[in-house]
Protein backbone atom coordinates (compact mmCIF):
# COMPACT_ATOMS: atom_id res chain seq x y z
CA UNK A 1 0.00 0.00 0.00
CA UNK A 2 1.06 3.58 -0.65
CA UNK A 3 -0.06 6.42 1.59
CA UNK A 4 1.17 9.40 3.56
CA UNK A 5 -0.27 9.86 7.05
CA UNK A 6 -0.11 12.19 10.03
CA UNK A 7 -1.92 12.49 13.36
CA UNK A 8 -1.91 15.44 15.77
CA UNK A 9 -3.63 16.61 18.95
CA UNK A 10 -3.67 19.65 21.25
CA UNK A 11 -5.30 20.08 24.65
CA UNK A 12 -6.75 23.47 23.71
CA UNK A 13 -8.13 25.44 26.64
CA UNK A 14 -9.34 22.41 28.58
CA UNK A 15 -7.89 20.99 31.81
CA UNK A 16 -7.49 17.55 30.21
CA UNK A 17 -7.14 16.18 26.71
CA UNK A 18 -9.85 13.52 26.36
CA UNK A 19 -9.25 12.93 22.63
CA UNK A 20 -7.47 9.78 21.46
CA UNK A 21 -6.29 8.76 17.98
CA UNK A 22 -4.31 5.95 16.35
CA UNK A 23 -3.65 4.00 13.18
CA UNK A 24 -2.44 0.52 12.32
CA UNK A 25 -1.59 -1.27 9.12
CA UNK A 26 -0.55 -4.57 7.60
CA UNK A 27 0.60 -5.08 4.00
CA UNK A 28 -3.02 -5.13 2.81
CA UNK A 29 -5.09 -3.18 5.35
CA UNK A 30 -5.00 0.24 7.04
CA UNK A 31 -7.03 1.20 10.12
CA UNK A 32 -7.72 4.78 11.29
CA UNK A 33 -9.58 5.41 14.56
CA UNK A 34 -10.37 8.56 16.55
CA UNK A 35 -12.33 8.94 19.79
CA UNK A 36 -13.42 12.05 21.69
CA UNK A 37 -14.11 11.41 25.38
CA UNK A 38 -17.13 13.24 26.69
CA UNK A 39 -16.22 15.91 29.24
CA UNK A 40 -19.64 15.74 30.86
CA UNK A 41 -19.13 12.09 31.79
CA UNK A 42 -16.81 10.51 34.32
CA UNK A 43 -13.42 9.60 32.87
CA UNK A 44 -14.18 10.37 29.22
CA UNK A 45 -10.49 9.96 28.46
CA UNK A 46 -10.64 6.38 29.74
CA UNK A 47 -13.57 5.59 27.46
CA UNK A 48 -11.71 7.07 24.49
CA UNK A 49 -8.53 5.16 25.34
CA UNK A 50 -10.48 1.93 25.66
CA UNK A 51 -11.97 2.42 22.18
CA UNK A 52 -8.51 2.87 20.68
CA UNK A 53 -7.17 -0.15 22.56
CA UNK A 54 -10.08 -2.35 21.45
CA UNK A 55 -9.65 -1.48 17.77
CA UNK A 56 -5.86 -1.78 17.74
CA UNK A 57 -5.99 -5.15 19.52
CA UNK A 58 -8.68 -6.48 17.16
CA UNK A 59 -6.73 -5.33 14.10
CA UNK A 60 -3.51 -6.98 15.28
CA UNK A 61 -5.40 -10.27 15.69
CA UNK A 62 -7.50 -10.21 12.50
CA UNK A 63 -5.32 -8.49 9.88
CA UNK A 64 -3.63 -11.56 8.40
CA UNK A 65 -2.81 -9.54 6.34
CA UNK A 66 -6.44 -8.61 5.44
CA UNK A 67 -9.53 -8.27 7.59
CA UNK A 68 -11.87 -11.11 6.48
CA UNK A 69 -15.08 -9.05 6.81
CA UNK A 70 -14.42 -5.28 7.01
CA UNK A 71 -18.02 -4.24 7.71
CA UNK A 72 -18.37 -6.76 10.53
CA UNK A 73 -14.97 -5.78 11.92
CA UNK A 74 -15.92 -2.11 12.25
CA UNK A 75 -19.36 -2.70 13.77
CA UNK A 76 -18.47 -5.64 16.01
CA UNK A 77 -15.35 -3.95 17.37
CA UNK A 78 -17.22 -0.73 18.13
CA UNK A 79 -19.92 -2.74 19.92
CA UNK A 80 -17.22 -4.57 21.89
CA UNK A 81 -15.67 -1.25 22.93
CA UNK A 82 -19.09 0.05 24.04
CA UNK A 83 -19.70 -3.05 26.13
CA UNK A 84 -16.27 -2.74 27.77
CA UNK A 85 -17.00 0.89 28.68
CA UNK A 86 -20.36 -0.11 30.16
CA UNK A 87 -18.53 -2.37 32.60
CA UNK A 88 -17.03 0.68 34.30
CA UNK A 89 -18.62 1.50 37.68
CA UNK A 90 -21.69 3.73 37.35
CA UNK A 91 -21.41 7.14 39.06
CA UNK A 92 -24.71 9.05 39.17
CA UNK A 93 -23.23 12.24 40.66
CA UNK A 94 -20.45 12.56 38.07
CA UNK A 95 -22.50 11.74 34.98
CA UNK A 96 -23.02 7.98 34.97
CA UNK A 97 -20.86 5.80 32.73
CA UNK A 98 -17.85 7.19 30.83
CA UNK A 99 -18.70 8.16 27.26
CA UNK A 100 -16.94 8.85 23.97
CA UNK A 101 -17.62 9.47 20.32
CA UNK A 102 -15.86 7.30 17.74
CA UNK A 103 -15.10 7.44 14.02
CA UNK A 104 -13.30 4.64 12.17
CA UNK A 105 -12.05 3.97 8.66
CA UNK A 106 -10.64 0.67 7.34
CA UNK A 107 -8.96 0.56 3.93
CA UNK A 108 -8.09 -2.57 2.00
CA UNK A 109 -8.28 -3.59 -1.63
CA UNK A 110 -8.41 0.10 -2.64
CA UNK A 111 -11.76 0.39 -0.84
CA UNK A 112 -12.66 2.35 2.29
CA UNK A 113 -15.14 1.06 4.86
CA UNK A 114 -16.21 3.34 7.68
CA UNK A 115 -18.58 3.94 10.57
CA UNK A 116 -19.14 6.35 13.44
CA UNK A 117 -21.06 7.25 16.59
CA UNK A 118 -21.38 10.84 17.76
CA UNK A 119 -20.02 14.05 16.24
CA UNK A 120 -16.41 13.19 15.44
CA UNK A 121 -16.26 13.40 11.66
CA UNK A 122 -14.77 11.68 8.63
CA UNK A 123 -14.21 13.74 5.48
CA UNK A 124 -13.47 12.03 2.16
CA UNK A 125 -11.91 14.51 -0.28
CA UNK A 126 -11.36 14.07 -4.02
CA UNK A 127 -10.64 16.59 -6.77
CA UNK A 128 -11.06 19.53 -4.40
CA UNK A 129 -14.51 18.45 -3.24
CA UNK A 130 -16.06 16.60 -0.31
CA UNK A 131 -17.13 13.31 -1.85
CA UNK A 132 -18.78 12.26 1.40
CA UNK A 133 -18.64 12.86 5.14
CA UNK A 134 -20.28 11.60 8.30
CA UNK A 135 -23.54 13.03 9.67
CA UNK A 136 -23.23 14.30 13.23
CA UNK A 137 -25.34 12.59 15.85
CA UNK A 138 -26.30 15.79 17.64
CA UNK A 139 -29.33 17.96 18.32
CA UNK A 140 -27.92 20.94 16.45
CA UNK A 141 -27.04 18.91 13.34
CA UNK A 142 -30.58 17.50 13.35
CA UNK A 143 -31.91 21.05 13.40
CA UNK A 144 -29.68 21.95 10.46
CA UNK A 145 -31.00 19.00 8.44
CA UNK A 146 -34.57 20.09 9.25
CA UNK A 147 -33.84 23.64 8.14
CA UNK A 148 -34.48 25.09 11.61
CA UNK A 149 -31.04 26.74 11.73
CA UNK A 150 -28.26 27.27 9.19
CA UNK A 151 -24.88 25.51 9.14
CA UNK A 152 -23.27 28.84 10.02
CA UNK A 153 -25.57 29.28 13.03
CA UNK A 154 -24.78 25.72 14.14
CA UNK A 155 -21.06 26.56 14.47
CA UNK A 156 -21.72 28.84 17.45
CA UNK A 157 -24.98 27.44 18.81
CA UNK A 158 -24.84 27.00 22.62
CA UNK A 159 -26.15 23.41 22.33
CA UNK A 160 -23.77 22.34 19.57
CA UNK A 161 -21.97 19.88 21.88
CA UNK A 162 -25.10 17.97 22.92
CA UNK A 163 -24.77 14.66 21.11
CA UNK A 164 -27.48 12.02 20.74
CA UNK A 165 -25.25 8.96 20.30
CA UNK A 166 -22.02 7.75 21.89
CA UNK A 167 -20.22 4.71 23.23
CA UNK A 168 -20.87 4.34 26.93
CA UNK A 169 -22.87 7.08 28.60
CA UNK A 170 -26.13 5.12 28.60
CA UNK A 171 -27.01 1.57 27.58
CA UNK A 172 -29.68 2.54 25.01
CA UNK A 173 -27.85 5.59 23.59
CA UNK A 174 -25.30 3.79 21.41
CA UNK A 175 -25.61 2.74 17.79
CA UNK A 176 -23.07 2.66 14.98
CA UNK A 177 -23.92 4.35 11.69
CA UNK A 178 -22.08 2.62 8.82
CA UNK A 179 -20.93 4.45 5.72
CA UNK A 180 -21.26 3.16 2.18
CA UNK A 181 -17.92 1.62 1.04
CA UNK A 182 -15.98 3.82 -1.38
CA UNK A 183 -13.45 2.86 -4.07
CA UNK A 184 -10.25 4.86 -3.63
CA UNK A 185 -8.30 6.70 -6.31
CA UNK A 186 -4.77 8.05 -6.23
CA UNK A 187 -4.72 11.46 -4.57
CA UNK A 188 -7.77 10.90 -2.37
CA UNK A 189 -7.56 12.46 1.10
CA UNK A 190 -9.27 11.13 4.23
CA UNK A 191 -9.53 13.27 7.35
CA UNK A 192 -10.85 12.16 10.75
CA UNK A 193 -11.34 14.89 13.32
CA UNK A 194 -12.85 15.63 16.70
CA UNK A 195 -15.35 18.50 16.87
CA UNK A 196 -12.57 20.70 18.22
CA UNK A 197 -10.81 20.34 14.87
CA UNK A 198 -13.66 20.67 12.36
CA UNK A 199 -15.90 22.98 14.40
CA UNK A 200 -14.12 26.28 13.66
CA UNK A 201 -14.07 25.69 9.88
CA UNK A 202 -16.42 25.67 6.93
CA UNK A 203 -16.15 22.53 4.80
CA UNK A 204 -14.73 24.65 1.95
CA UNK A 205 -11.86 25.78 4.17
CA UNK A 206 -10.97 22.20 5.09
CA UNK A 207 -11.03 21.18 1.42
CA UNK A 208 -8.86 24.05 0.23
CA UNK A 209 -6.28 23.47 2.95
CA UNK A 210 -5.28 20.09 1.48
CA UNK A 211 -4.75 21.30 -2.11
CA UNK A 212 -1.23 22.72 -1.84
CA UNK A 213 0.53 21.06 1.11
CA UNK A 214 1.42 17.67 2.53
CA UNK A 215 -0.99 16.04 4.98
CA UNK A 216 1.52 16.69 7.78
CA UNK A 217 1.78 20.41 7.05
CA UNK A 218 -1.95 20.74 6.47
CA UNK A 219 -3.11 18.94 9.60
CA UNK A 220 -0.63 20.77 11.84
CA UNK A 221 -1.78 24.06 10.32
CA UNK A 222 -5.46 23.21 10.86
CA UNK A 223 -4.80 22.41 14.53
CA UNK A 224 -3.09 25.79 15.03
CA UNK A 225 -5.82 27.67 13.18
CA UNK A 226 -8.53 25.95 15.22
CA UNK A 227 -6.79 27.01 18.43
CA UNK A 228 -6.47 30.59 17.19
CA UNK A 229 -10.09 30.86 16.08
CA UNK A 230 -11.36 29.53 19.40
CA UNK A 231 -8.75 31.39 21.46
CA UNK A 232 -9.52 31.19 25.14
CA UNK A 233 -12.29 28.58 24.85
CA UNK A 234 -10.89 25.95 22.49
CA UNK A 235 -11.91 22.32 22.88
CA UNK A 236 -9.36 19.52 22.51
CA UNK A 237 -8.25 19.58 18.86
CA UNK A 238 -7.36 16.22 17.28
CA UNK A 239 -7.16 14.75 13.79
CA UNK A 240 -5.59 12.14 11.54
CA UNK A 241 -5.22 12.55 7.78
CA UNK A 242 -3.97 10.42 4.91
CA UNK A 243 -3.34 10.89 1.22
CA UNK A 244 -3.72 7.70 -0.79
CA UNK A 245 -2.03 6.56 -3.97
CA UNK A 246 1.02 5.35 -5.86
CA UNK A 247 2.92 8.63 -5.52
CA UNK A 248 2.87 8.34 -1.72
CA UNK A 249 5.38 6.33 0.40
CA UNK A 250 5.12 2.53 0.21
CA UNK A 251 4.27 0.79 3.49
CA UNK A 252 5.63 -2.75 3.79
CA UNK A 253 5.58 -4.80 6.96
CA UNK A 254 5.82 -8.47 7.81
CA UNK A 255 3.21 -8.14 10.57
CA UNK A 256 0.64 -5.53 11.68
CA UNK A 257 2.10 -2.38 13.24
CA UNK A 258 0.28 0.32 15.18
CA UNK A 259 0.90 3.94 16.15
CA UNK A 260 -1.12 5.33 19.04
CA UNK A 261 -0.55 9.06 19.40
CA UNK A 262 0.84 9.93 22.81
CA UNK A 263 -1.54 12.43 24.44
CA UNK A 264 0.15 14.80 26.85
Amino acid sequence: MNFSIHQASHIGNRKFNQDRVAYAYSNDALLLVLADGMGGHLHGELAASLIIETYIDAFSKEADPRIPDPKRFISATMRAAHERIMRFPYDQEKGGFPGSTCVVALIQGDKMYWGHAGDSRLYFLRDNEVLTRTHDHSLVYHWVEMGVISAEEARTHPQRNQITNCLGGAEDMFYMEPGKPIDLQSGDVILLGSDGLWGPFLDRELIDSFTASTVTETLDSLVLQALQREAGHSDNVTGIAIRWGGSEPARDTTEPVSYVLEII
